[in-house]
């Protein structure tokens, strides 16, 4: 049986609009949306696992001084990128809403697939001094600005053009591009971790996977060359209303966003980034095997991630991400110490402990967030308002951590910070409504 807020063609309000057999022109293929989002986040987010799974040597390569200071500056130019998307959601999302999701979405994979194919071409520090890790900075701030728009551009696109009682599926392909480019970059780093030897890693190593990436740009701007237009970007682009007054309107749902995201995205970027570096640079540690592990619980969190999309087109968006939420703070400090000072099989153990919660929140967030924006500046404000949030939670978390036990040398400090986000979110969730059934045409 079909949900309640179903409306049959010819009725009003199917989702994206009233799709009418006279008046529409033919609905696009579910798997061609599908893969319209998930295509371009494989890309941007493969380039942010192998910069981050490669902070050492990227380190030795453009920074002076010892190996921790490099490291760290390394996480810092790694936030840097995370800080940029705020200004890349002002500006892509106005031409998401403005102009189009078509021209956005194809716009950010071509700034991202330049600026990766240029970090790998970099000249080092021992070549050309600061104005190496000047240049660098500036990619990865190319970078972020691009995913700034392509991220929770994607979003809008998948949620808008799914049937309603499918949305949270369907918009779960962008969560899903990123774990795939997590597990190509995962994977990646680990095969070159085996072929090479350290010597051979640091001269060129860590710059095959931002040269092939390439690839994946060429496929993701041929793919969506041909896209569909979502009828609500085209109603969106039609009204034009003032930016910032529509930002401070929307100021619920920016800080519901937070609430939604924070959590999330911190303890991705522990379990999936920190832990990996953390295990790598100490002492005993076989860091190809870490990195192995790593790239098998990822498809884990693959699998997780349609499944969250699903479960909450059926339960709820909201009920279900209090839930997951909850699973998420509960296992955060066992799995943590478990990847942190365990064995390998222990490593492995805390990230599945916190795969699945993880995945299924990541896969459901994607259209819970489309839904809580109204649709006259919906790609901006929601693409401000998680690019703050994640800049001020995955973004930092890795550069956080590693202070943390730099200064305070409490194994378990990374993680008392990471709840608080999970207290603010359950917090604001519980007083917001259900988001299923509402209609993406307003």
């Amino acid at each position: 049986m079909l949900p309640r807020f179903w409306t049959p063609p010819g009725g009003a309000g199917v989702g994206c609009g009233v799709l009418t057999s006279e008046a529409s022109p033919p609905r696009q293929s579910t798997t061609r949306t599908v893969f319209a989002g998930l295509i371009g986040n494989v890309l941007e987010w493969f380039d942010y696992a192998v910069f981050g799974y490669f902070t050492a040597e990227i380190g030795t390569a453009f920074f002076p001084g010892n190996a921790d200071k490099k490291q760290l500056n390394t996480w810092i130019v790694f936030a840097i990128g995370f800080f940029m998307r705020p200004l890349g959601s002002l500006v892509l999302g106005r031409i998401g809403d403005r102009i189009g999701r078509r021209a956005l979405l194809t716009l950010s994979i071509a700034l991202m697939g330049g600026a990766t194919l240029v970090i790998g071409l970099l000249p080092t520090y021992a070549q050309v001094g600061a104005l190496a890790p000047a240049l660098l900075v500036l990619m990865r701030m190319i970078q972020g600005f691009s995913l700034g728009g392509e991220f929770t551009g994607s979003m809008v696109y998948t949620t808008e053009l799914a049937r309603p009682w499918m949305r949270g599926l369907v918009s779960s392909s962008t969560a899903a591009g990123t774990t795939l480019g997590y597990i190509l970059g995962s994977g990646t780093a680990w095969l070159i971790g085996r072929s090479l030897s350290g010597p051979e890693k640091l001269a060129w190593g860590w710059r095959v996977p931002f040269i092939i990436s390439i690839l994946f740009c060429l496929a993701g701007w041929l793919l969506r060359r041909g896209l569909h237009e979502s009828e609500e970007g085209e109603t969106a682009a039609a009204q034009r209303p003032p930016l910032w007054p529509s930002l401070v309107q929307d100021w619920k749902p920016i800080v519901h966003t937070f609430g939604i995201v924070a959590l999330t995205n911190a303890a991705y970027y522990l379990t999936f980034t920190f832990a990996v570096e953390y295990r790598k640079t100490h002492p005993g540690a076989d860091h190809p095997d870490f990195q192995a592990i790593n790239t098998l619980v990822l498809f884990a969190v693959l699998i997780a991630k349609p499944l969250g999309g699903w479960l909450s087109d059926l339960v709820g968006r909201r009920r279900l991400m209090l839930g997951l939420t909850v699973a998420i703070m509960a296992m955060l400090y066992i799995a943590f110490g478990m990847m942190t000072s365990g064995s390998a099989g222990q490593f492995m153990a805390g990230q599945l402990l916190l795969a699945l919660p993880i995945g299924m929140a990541l896969g459901l967030q994607g259209a819970m967030v489309v839904e809580i924006f109204p649709l006259r500046t919906r790609v901006t404000s929601m693409s401000l308002a998680y690019s703050v949030t994640l800049a001020l939670s995955g973004g930092i978390a890795p550069l956080v951590a590693t202070w943390l036990l730099d200064t305070m040398k409490q194994p378990m400090a990374p993680i008392y910070y990471t709840l608080i986000y999970g207290v603010i979110g359950l917090a604001l969730m519980l007083r917001m409504q259900e988001t299923n059934r509402r209609s993406l045409a307003t």
